[in-house]
């Protein structure tokens, strides 16, 4: 096999390797933990608001 046999192999493994990531990505299989970690960051803040609230509340006594 020749350099050029090599470079389509590899262009082909590539493909197919895109390919399985791409529809890894879109299924209904993963979309609930893609969700879950997309709105992570809003949980965080709400968790942080209500602690600084209870701190301030605590301060006040």
């Amino acid at each position: 096999m020749d350099y050029g046999t090599y470079r389509g192999i590899l262009t082909l493994v590539i493909l197919v390797l895109f390919i399985v990531i791409v529809v890894w990505a879109y299924s209904k299989r993963t979309k609930n933990r893609f969700d879950n970690a997309a709105n992570a960051i809003f949980e965080d803040e709400k968790t942080h608001n209500e602690t600084i609230s209870k701190e301030e509340k605590e301060s006040e006594k």
